[in-house]
């Protein structure tokens, strides 16, 4: 069956992401004060202050900003930063949410592309309602509600790696996103294993190409961020936060330490690289290039020394690859066990509450109540909490394992390749 010619499967999705709407309503109220989806934007009220910062002539790396907050991204974000600044509150809530979900649509639609689909009206009216469905999903609802930029980052690059190797500038989008936010910096890693040099180039390209332009824009708040703020994590968080869901984060939550070992974090954090470093190249080898850049993306996560849910947007390609072999997969068994693997996707992902009807300190602010959202807020409980610790990075090290298992096997059991998108051979 193909999907974007499937009138069950558009009828399907279409109920599924209406009926995804009236689930987020059960997770927290629309109307819920501050814990509504669209009434919080802490993060992007944190960028517009400290661009305002940059705009009043100030030192970006040593405000406070909304009083209490560091700025940790790159100078070259500013590019992104400034022209909400410029907007008044509500206009840039506005306007950075509707972007958060076209960024979803687009970054759906480009992974179905580069599988194959073609992209009718049927496909995109499927592909609005995973939109609406991965709202369901804690880093895509916490994106929205903090007003985060990783969906941006995101379709940058997987926009610019589907394309197919050789492609004019390939690679270089990559190098921008990070110069905003430097874990894509990875892909090097990843285009260096397959050898493809000139992609591997365009990252490193990309990414000079944004530092010297924040040298040449602002001189002295590169010069600090690129010597110093760079290097300092604890600007972030400390490691031991709930909801820190990198390697060195499970290191720290499960040893309930600020200082976790160094020697213990590289070693695990090079072995989880290891294995999806393998699992991808052997993805990539099969013709599955954007499940291979998306385990890359979500080994970004898990290697950084601080990896909030909000950041393991890559969920969402993983989605849109999990709904590909399920619908379209070559085999019974094998689109079981996707569908497995998809229910185990959203155990780990699904913004599960934890209500507490008591005052307590979130993030920035006093609050009279919380709904906390993620299952890593559960850590506690008797049955899961073994697995609500660390799910995202025990998500990614099953996936990693499924995939290098079904691309052992013979070829005559794996889907044949995928053309890439704008590939006419």
């Amino acid at each position: 069956m193909k999907l974007e010619r499937s009138t069950p499967a558009l009828i399907g999705f279409v109920v599924a992401g209406a009926l995804s709407l009236w689930l987020q309503y059960l997770i927290v109220p629309y109307s819920t004060p501050y814990w509504g989806l669209f009434d919080n934007f802490l993060d992007l009220d944190v960028y517009r202050a400290g661009a305002q910062v940059v705009l009043d002539g100030g030192d970006l790396y040593d405000a406070k900003l909304l009083g209490r907050m560091d700025f940790t991204y790159a100078p070259f974000s500013m590019v992104l930063f400034i022209p909400v600044a410029l907007m008044s509150a509500p206009i840039a809530h506005a306007v950075w949410s509707i972007g958060i979900f076209v960024a979803l649509y687009l970054v759906i639609v480009v992974g179905f592309r580069s599988l194959g689909h073609t992209t009718t009206w049927r496909l995109r009216a499927i592909a609005v309602s995973l939109v609406a469905a991965s709202a369901l999903l804690e880093p895509i609802r916490s994106t929205i509600w903090f007003g985060q930029i990783n969906v941006f980052l995101m379709l940058l690059i997987v926009a610019d790696l589907v394309r197919p190797e050789g492609s004019r500038l390939r690679g270089v989008g990559a190098g921008l996103a990070a110069g905003i936010k430097l874990t894509p910096m990875l892909f090097v890693v990843y285009y260096a294993a397959l050898r493809q040099w000139k992609t591997a180039v365009g990252v490193v390209a990309g990414f000079l190409g944004s530092v010297v332009f924040g040298f040449l824009v602002m001189p002295r708040a590169s010069s600090r961020f690129w010597s110093d703020t760079l290097f300092d994590s604890n600007r972030v968080s400390s490691p031991h936060t709930v909801g820190n869901q990198s390697v060195r984060g499970a290191i720290a939550n499960i040893a309930g330490t600020d200082h976790p070992s160094t020697v213990v974090w590289i070693v695990l954090a090079t072995a989880v690289l290891a294995l999806v470093m393998a699992a991808a190249v052997l993805a990539h080898r099969r013709g599955q290039e954007l499940l291979a850049i998306t385990l890359v993306g979500m080994a970004s996560c898990a290697v950084s020394p601080v990896a909030w849910g909000h950041h393991w947007v890559w969920i969402v390609p993983l989605l849109v690859v999990a709904v590909h072999h399920v619908i379209d997969g070559a085999s019974r068994w094998r689109r079981g066990l996707v569908a497995l693997l998809t229910v185990l996707g959203l155990l780990a992902t699904v913004a599960w509450t934890t209500h507490l009807a008591y005052p307590i300190w979130y993030v920035n602010r006093s609050v009279e109540e919380a709904y906390l959202t993620g299952l890593f807020f559960k850590h506690n409980a008797d049955i899961i909490g073994w697995f609500s610790v660390q799910p995202y990075n025990v998500l990614l090290v099953v996936v990693a394992i499924v995939t290098i298992g079904f691309c052992l096997r013979p070829p005559a059991t794996i889907d044949p390749p995928v053309t890439a998108v704008g590939d006419r051979r």
